[in-house]
């Protein structure tokens, strides 16, 4: 609401890094009606491969995992869940698919961020109600101390703040006066200042942000986890946070630190779109000539999961099978047993 507030009355230039994401991110959206005409069967092989690794992403970057063993039962089975990390996941997925298949009937609104909440926390006791207690929002050190890294507002001022900012954010995407992307990462960032609930804000953040890419236009999220490259340049992500929330509470805040990190995120996701769909099949026959090539290629070990996330359209059945092939005849060999072995070439 701070930001949102400050971009409000104060922009009257954009950096010029900023300018050149945003260029490049306009290239890319409009990219995505030629992907949709001409690669409709390649996209669907990389749904639910997003919605894996979002649900994993986004709840490992809280402390919550699930056994590798499980993943694909807990987020797609009916089995009973064993304990709250799977449930939470779980959930988050629920949350994911109901933002891909309705993002065009939610509108961004308390109620909205309240359901995005109760859904991805499962059924623990405030699942979809605010905060009842002040919570700072500290950092472990590396000598096991921890310091206050922000002081989010009180339980009142978070309920109105959030408010202000959904209005703030309907009335100015009608407007258009703030670029819109800049003006929902400010919205993200704003979201995760006034930290409205005990826990689950990182995960419900990242939610919004995917309902709203959505309302700009942009479904990059729907084929590339959004999540999982945050949580690959998390380092990133928590001190450009803290960067740009310097200074939030006087309305004195840079907030251009994390637009430029958001946008190097959107711009990557598109990148790796851009690769996955080369490296996807399209038909049967050229399967295991893309594996053998990922393996000719490949600079040190491997794994199993490696060959899967760069190769969404093949199974793992057959990358099992070329392996044992390719062991028979001395091209590669096994650095270790299990199914997160590592593998090289010889």
């Amino acid at each position: 609401m701070k930001t949102l507030e400050k971009l409000k009355n104060e922009l009257k230039s954009i950096p010029l890094a900023t300018s050149w994401y945003l260029s490049a991110l306009d290239e890319f959206k409009g990219k995505q009606e030629l992907y949709n005409k001409q690669s409709p069967q390649k996209l669907k092989h990389l749904k639910e491969h997003a919605l894996i690794e979002s649900s994993i992403s986004s709840n490992r970057m809280e402390g919550v995992n699930v056994a590798q063993a499980r993943i694909e039962t807990v987020i797609f089975g009916s089995a009973l869940l064993k304990d709250r990390d799977e449930e939470e996941i779980r959930g988050y997925q629920q949350a994911l698919r109901w933002i891909h298949e309705s993002h065009d009937r939610i509108d961004i609104n308390l109620q909205t961020i309240l359901k995005l909440h109760k859904l991805s926390r499962g059924d623990i006791w405030d699942a979809g109600q605010l905060k009842e207690k002040q919570i700072d929002i500290t950092e472990i050190l590396p000598n096991g101390k921890s310091r206050i890294r922000f002081k989010p507002p009180g339980i009142k001022e978070s309920k109105i703040f959030l408010i202000k900012a959904i209005d703030l954010w309907n009335e100015q995407i009608k407007e258009k006066y703030i670029p819109p992307l800049i003006l929902l990462i400010a919205f993200n960032f704003d979201f995760l200042c006034i930290h409205p609930f005990r826990d689950g804000n990182g995960r419900v953040s990242r939610l919004i942000l995917l309902l709203q890419l959505y309302k700009l236009g942009y479904d990059i999220g729907s084929y590339i986890s959004i999540e999982r490259i945050i949580e690959e340049n998390k380092d990133r992500y928590y001190e450009t946070l803290e960067q740009s929330s310097n200074k939030w509470h006087e309305a004195k805040n840079d907030i251009w630190p994390y637009v430029n990190y958001i946008l190097f995120i959107l711009k990557e996701s598109y990148k790796q779109l851009d690769t996955r769909l080369e490296n996807l099949p399209n038909n049967r026959g050229n399967k295991s000539e893309l594996i053998i090539n990922f393996i000719g290629n490949s600079i040190g070990p491997f794994s199993i999961a490696d060959i899967k996330y760069n190769l969404p359209g093949v199974s793992v059945e057959l990358i099992r099978k070329l392996l044992k092939d390719l062991q028979n005849e001395n091209k590669v060999r096994s650095l270790g047993r299990g199914r997160n072995a590592k593998w090289e070439k010889l």
